[in-house]
């Protein structure tokens, strides 16, 4: 999981190559961790609520930017445009579809995207 924070971070705002289908769901799963240990903490300790919940806001606005990328660049390893992602906006069934497409395995050889990132 460190690796694709890492992966994350070295590749910030880069739109182009490609991130394993492993790299976009350890970082799903890092978030969700990082979340609901923030919220069990400030469940815990309400005091400490004033100084978690900033950070937290502070810290969603800074995985915008590298999140869309990385999407993008799932979208380009299974050798789709990285436009798809706006399906996910499609009413009822779009958030399906994008689950789908984030869940298709890899193409292992080189595609029009380049190599993996």
């Amino acid at each position: 999981m460190v690796e694709a924070y890492q992966r994350l971070f070295k590749n910030y705002a880069n739109f182009n190559g490609r991130s394993t289908r492993s790299d976009y769901w350890y970082i799903y799963l890092g978030n969700i961790l990082i979340g609901f240990v923030a919220g069990f903490i400030s469940g815990l300790i309400p005091e400490l609520a004033i100084v978690i919940s900033p950070l937290i806001g502070v810290y969603s606005l800074a995985m915008i930017i590298p999140g869309i990328a990385c999407v993008i660049r799932r979208m380009h390893d299974i050798n789709t445009s990285g436009w798809f992602c706006l399906v996910s906006f499609i009413p009822l069934v779009g958030w399906i579809f994008m689950l789908i497409l984030l869940c298709t395995p890899s193409v292992n050889e080189n595609n029009r995207y380049g190599e993996r990132v």
